[in-house]
């Protein structure tokens, strides 16, 4: 399969105005959620899991008690492509199902 293209800088900007709280770290999009306990944390990863699972992408997950970081990069393309987003978009959906907030 041939990877995802790279999106430009202006592309990623313009890609990460309707994701409130995500921001550009290198080659990745990053957002941090808080949810009221360490197990609605996990449920809500699980959830966030299985929607990775079918998109075949699967994001970089850092827990800190009740803090959740995702970062996504399309590591076989080497940068950030349209799947980080469209995978960003999906985790603010089950994020907000979930009770989550963003930080």
């Amino acid at each position: 399969m041939t990877p995802a293209p790279v999106l430009s800088a202006v592309e990623v900007q313009q890609r990460l105005a309707p994701l409130p709280g995500w921001t550009r770290q290198g080659d990745t999009i990053t957002k941090t959620f808080r949810f009221a306990t360490f197990p609605d944390g996990i449920a809500c990863l699980a959830r966030v899991a299985d929607i990775a699972e079918a998109q075949q992408h699967h994001p970089d997950i850092d827990i800190r008690y009740t803090a959740v970081t995702f970062t996504l990069s399309t590591h076989d393309s080497g940068g950030i492509t349209e799947k980080d987003f469209a995978l960003a978009g999906e985790i603010e959906s089950c994020v907000g199902n979930c009770g989550g907030k963003g930080v």
